[in-house]
């Protein structure tokens, strides 16, 4: 099958490309998916289990990516829920090889059906941003209708989600974000939006949770508005300042069936819409991950036709 390797960690995204690799193995519980479309995340070549399996051991050639949207083409020994056919999409094994390929072995629990009038290309942007936005807002944000929340780098995958998100919970919402963000983040139902460029970030005055994807001086400086008893949430780093009298919560996003149909059905409903960028060949990969070559919206990765 065709995939995309990386084999030199110190080559970035340089050390991408297209190579021929062998059909993956299903292990017990496994399902082996032909993958329609898939999602990854740029800073993923520096990450730890890009290279390593979960013992440690090297693990090169690795193919990166870990957002797909495919057709389940075999199942593993001991595998349920799932059936040889069916449309599925979800978040890969952070230590295995990934989705750009044109075949990858999941957890079976890492997936879900996905409804057949979903475009795979629009179901392989929403697991790791859908999760992520989930996650930090109501499992470790706890936010609840009435509160204000403020959310940094709402433009972006995660952010864009975690708007609709918190304002159908009945939230007010902060966005922040670059000058050329505002009309899109409003435009999302956010309540207002703070420019991190030309505007002082004290202007959000107190909020009850602070949702940050950027981490460095502007994580730091989010501390001073939560008000007590609430939180502070960021998937960019452990946070060095805490809130005085609050939580700060640094995680990384988990698979979740139950969720993932969740979000499913929402998109269906037109209550949430993942923010798509260019959707470019599976040969294209190793230039979408390259420095500068970013685009608004989450770029994905078309591996098969249909």
């Amino acid at each position: 099958m065709q995939s995309i390797t990386v084999r030199d960690r110190d080559a970035g995204a340089a050390g991408l490309s297209l190579t021929d690799m062998p059909y993956p193995h299903a292990a017990e519980n496994d399902v082996i998916v032909r993958v329609h479309a898939a999602g990854f995340t740029p800073g993923e070549l520096d990450w730890p289990g890009t290279w390593t399996d979960r013992a440690g051991r090297d693990r090169t050639p690795s193919v990166p990516g870990h957002e797909l949207s495919g057709v389940v083409a075999e199942l593993g020994y001991g595998t349920t829920g799932l059936s040889v056919g069916q449309r599925v999409f979800g978040l890969t094994d952070w230590t295995r090889n990934g989705t750009l390929a044109e075949y990858t072995a999941v957890e079976a629990r890492n997936l879900a059906p996905l409804p057949a009038d979903v475009d795979h290309a629009v179901a392989a942007a929403l697991p790791i941003s859908g999760l992520t936005a989930w996650q930090g807002l109501f499992d470790h944000g706890r936010l609840t209708t009435g509160q204000t929340v403020l959310i940094h780098g709402a433009a972006g995958g995660v952010g864009s989600i975690a708007v609709q998100l918190a304002r159908e919970a009945g939230a007010r919402v902060i966005g922040t974000g670059r000058t050329r963000d505002r009309n899109r983040v409003l435009a999302l139902g956010a309540g207002a939006f703070l420019d991190l460029q030309t505007e002082d970030l004290a202007d959000a005055g107190e909020v009850d949770v602070v949702f940050d994807v950027i981490g460095g001086e502007v994580l730091e400086r989010s501390a001073a508005l939560v008000r007590p008893g609430g939180t502070l949430v960021t998937i960019a780093m452990p946070p060095e300042v805490r809130p005085v009298d609050g939580r700060a919560v640094f995680f990384v996003v988990e698979p979740d069936r139950a969720r993932l149909a969740d979000l499913a059905a929402r998109l269906r409903e037109g209550r949430l819409k993942p923010s798509i960028g260019a959707v470019r060949p599976l040969a294209e990969a190793p230039t979408a991950f390259a420095p500068g070559k970013r685009t608004q919206g989450k770029t994905i990765i078309r591996v098969t036709e249909g």
